[in-house]
């Protein structure tokens, strides 16, 4: 098997693309930046699972750099059965100051990426007949808002109506599902202090902040062994007690 992973320079895909080496499936690791981390990333992979691995860079908002790096990793691996659309920035600011140009490029970046890896991705699923495609989305785009958020929130709802659309439209032979996080430990809340967590901590069941590798391990279930799970948005964020 082999799995194309967006996004992995962060946390959660590094943490997605071990979940699924652990499991034999080689790996396309993608990235935008941090050549030098994701380089050393792909050595902790062949170093420590017995599995295949091809980097590739771009721009995933950018059409041309979506069909280069897709068609590398069809030149080496021959299929791609998992994609998994990881990639996601913010850009958390005061509702009147945000910008037109930075408003656009987080639409940019995590819902037209999203879309555009997902159409170049299966193109070549549906000739094998077979494949899934998982979409790494957020709670926020559910029921847990935040106007500082808004253009970041409006993204993800957005991944979570295409993953639908794209699950009728790939049917029967895509599974596309979607996975609605909740604060997880990333770089993106990384300066968060200590009472901004405490006060986050209680609108959470469980208390506490989840580990990437939490996610992980959802995503690799829905990746190899959810058969006859499809058209899902699942939850993970610990339980929200009532929305934030």
């Amino acid at each position: 098997m082999v799995a194309f992973v967006s996004g992995c320079s962060s946390f959660i895909g590094k943490e997605v693309a071990i979940a699924l080496a652990k499991r034999g499936v080689n790996i396309v690791l993608h990235y935008y930046k941090s050549k030098e981390d994701v380089i050393k990333f792909e050595k902790y992979i062949k170093d420590n699972f017995k599995v295949d691995t091809l980097v590739v860079n771009g721009d995933i908002s950018k059409e041309e750099d979506v069909k280069e790096m897709v068609g590398l990793a069809i030149k080496k691996f021959g299929h791609i059965d998992i994609l998994v659309n990881n990639s996601g920035i913010c850009n958390d600011s005061l509702f009147f100051d945000k910008d037109v140009e930075s408003f656009r490029r987080i639409l940019d970046v995590n819902l037209v990426g999203s879309f555009l890896l997902s159409r170049e991705v299966a193109k070549f699923m549906l000739e094998d007949e077979k494949g899934t495609i998982i979409m790494v989305s957020s709670n926020n785009a559910i029921d847990s808002y935040y106007p500082e958020s808004c253009d970041y929130d409006a993204s993800k709802a957005g991944m979570i109506n295409l993953a639908h659309n794209m699950a009728r439209e790939f049917a029967p032979f895509i599974r596309v599902n979607t996975v609605a996080l909740g604060w997880i430990k990333t770089k993106m809340n990384k300066d968060l202090d200590e009472e901004q967590i405490e006060k986050i901590n209680k609108t959470i069941l469980l208390e506490r902040f989840g580990e990437a590798c939490e996610v992980g391990k959802v995503i690799e279930f829905l990746a190899i062994d959810a058969s006859y799970v499809n058209d899902a948005v699942i939850r993970v964020d610990g339980g929200v007690k009532n929305g934030y």
